[in-house]
């Protein structure tokens, strides 16, 4: 049980010792010979916002109090302004509860759903277009210096990617350095898990800087603006949705970032290129990702 207070703010970065998290299982590779890899797990979280379950998600098991409160924040059900008295998690029930000062009742906003391009039950409501439209990002800068550090960093960084794969990673940073870095089986939990590290902290958003592994798609834009994180950066491509929201509520969105190269759709007047990229090393091969050269 979690009560919701101050704390301190934790620097959160992949485990990817955590037995928890993944399993080791055998099969054969292409010559025949026997093999044992490690896979990443799946186990359902259901959530409940006081006495109301609002989804059961697939998710590999770790934080899932910023879970919670993430996707709750996320899906416009939770404002953050709004009073959490608890969080409670049940690891034999492999559920969370999330209790509020006020009454909440999401019934009818439930049976509005669209299935949104995002992996593993991604979901966004219909009333999330109209939650950004009054959103007002913050003026900030990108760097190249920060973007080169923190994607080199974030590259060479221990992490479930590396060691077992099948996964999606999103990356709060300061400038160029990884502050909060979080994984799951798909993007838009990763990226809920650090909605929920900025509300339990009362972290600012508005000088950060949101890498994901994932693509920019429309769902990834309205999440990154819901937060007011003003710069979204991504190793993959872009969807057309996700670029005309982004250049309607200014976010700066910057795209294929690999090695020396990425390319900037919206937001370009953010961008300071100071850094010299002759100075700048082009990408391991061990760091790329299954299929990303189109944009998976």
């Amino acid at each position: 049980m979690m009560k919701i207070d101050k704390a301190p703010v934790p620097l959160i970065v992949p485990n990817p010792d955590d037995p928890r998290l993944t399993e080791r299982v055998t099969g054969t590779d292409q010559t025949g010979a026997a093999v044992e890899i490690r896979v990443p797990v799946e186990r359902p979280l259901t959530l409940y916002l006081n006495a109301q379950e609002i989804v059961t998600m697939m998710t590999i098991g770790d934080y899932p109090e910023y879970l919670a409160l993430g996707y709750l924040l996320n899906q416009n059900m939770l404002k953050y302004d709004d009073v959490v008295t608890e969080v409670e998690y049940d690891d034999d029930l492999q559920v969370v509860v999330v209790r509020t000062e006020h009454h909440t009742n999401f019934e009818a906003k439930l049976k509005k759903r669209t299935q949104t391009s995002g992996c593993a039950q991604g979901t966004a409501f219909g009333d999330l277009l109209e939650a950004v439209e009054s959103v007002a990002l913050p003026k900030a800068e990108l760097r190249t210096s920060w973007l080169y550090q923190m994607t080199h960093a974030i590259n060479t960084m221990p992490s479930l990617y590396l060691e077992a794969g099948a996964i999606h990673g999103c990356v709060l940073c300061k400038e160029g350095t990884p502050v909060c870095y979080t994984e799951d089986v798909g993007r838009h939990n990763a990226v809920d898990k650090i909605a929920g590290w900025i509300y339990r902290h009362g972290v600012d958003p508005g000088d950060k800087i949101l890498y994901t592994t994932g693509r920019l798609t429309s769902e990834m834009i309205i999440k990154t603006v819901r937060m007011g994180i003003p710069i979204l950066v991504s190793r993959s491509g872009f969807t057309a949705w996700g670029v005309e929201l982004a250049r309607q509520v200014g976010l700066t969105l910057v795209g294929r970032t690999k090695g020396k190269r990425f390319i900037a759709l919206s937001g370009q007047e953010r961008i300071v290129f100071d850094q010299n990229l002759a100075f700048v090393e082009e990408e391991s091969a061990r760091h790329k990702r299954k299929g990303e050269d189109r944009d998976d």
